[in-house]
């Protein structure tokens, strides 16, 4: 099969996997607490990571790690999963998930910002733009269908999603800068995210609030799809695209399909300023990425 097209396979399967995550959330979360849920989630992606790695005869690579590699992996796994979707699962507690989902997505911009101390990297004028943009479409998100009224949205909700954002692009800055094999990578921060939510877990005396099967099918769900098959393919349909520009747009398309399913499986009533903030959103992301060409 022809490169390009397999590339789009592997990013549409990505996407439809992600589309579906904010509807397991709410499945999850109307019957476990955060943290089972998450733990349960976690430890399940260490699970068909570790299978992902054997079946990749890559199990030789997690021991070329030196004692500075494993000790990145263990602040990323503290980031991700651990920080990061203790926060977001907790905005998803306080919103609806067409509200919560969007407004995670304006890391890009995020990014860009966090790229200044961590990087030395320079903000062109477009980024406040975009920046600008963006948070035009986070208000209008927030505002649940009256635009024009305050006090819609759950403030704390609504600063936990768009916060979560800052932590998931700090966590990518630290990602990319680490070379080694990503699935290795992956996995070796889930580890470690697992270990910080076991010992949270047997602190907080949760383990017997895991005894709803409908709950823990979806927490199990997310492991296999949101926190490990999804972000491999993801990974693979970038690696072998022709130009990574168009593949990677694709992944804008998952908050739309994630509207369709939150409102037909768990019968959310679909605002009409979600969208609308949306394409804010991801016009906020286009302008970032925007690239003027210059004329010689």
């Amino acid at each position: 099969m022809d490169k390009t097209r397999l590339s789009y396979i592997y990013a549409g399967l990505a996407v439809l996997f992600w589309a579906t995550v904010p509807t397991a959330f709410k499945i999850s979360l109307g019957e476990l607490n955060i943290l089972p849920m998450l733990t349960i989630a976690s430890v399940t992606s260490v699970v068909v990571l570790t299978g992902v790695i054997i079946a990749q005869n890559k199990t030789s690579l997690i021991g070329f790690s030196d004692r500075r590699e494993f000790f990145n992996s263990a602040i990323l796994g503290f980031i991700n999963p651990f920080v990061y979707y203790l926060i977001l699962l907790k905005a998803y507690t306080l919103l609806p998930g067409q509200v919560a989902q969007p407004l995670n997505m304006i890391w890009p911009i995020i990014l860009v910002f966090l790229s200044v101390p961590i990087l030395g990297q320079k903000i062109e004028k477009k980024s406040f733009l975009a920046l600008f943009i963006s948070f035009i479409g986070v208000y209008v998100i927030s505002s649940q269908g009256k635009l024009f009224q305050q006090g819609n949205a759950n403030l704390t909700g609504v600063l936990l999603a768009s916060g979560s954002s800052l932590f998931w692009a700090f966590y990518f800055i630290m990602n990319v800068r680490d070379k080694r094999d990503e699935a290795v990578k992956l996995l070796l921060n889930f580890i470690f995210g697992s270990i910080y939510l076991v010992i949270a877990m047997t602190f907080t005396g949760q383990w017997q609030e895991i005894n709803e099967i409908k709950g823990i099918a979806a927490s199990i769900y997310i492991g296999v799809f949101e926190m490990g098959i999804a972000f491999l393919f993801w990974l693979k349909a970038l690696r072998i695209a022709k130009t990574t520009d168009k593949v990677s747009n694709l992944v804008y398309l998952a908050p739309f399909f994630s509207l369709l399913l939150l409102h037909f499986i768990i019968h959310e009533p679909v605002y009409f300023t979600t969208p609308v903030g949306l394409l804010l959103i991801i016009a906020g992301i286009f302008v970032q990425n925007y690239k003027t060409k210059t004329v010689v």
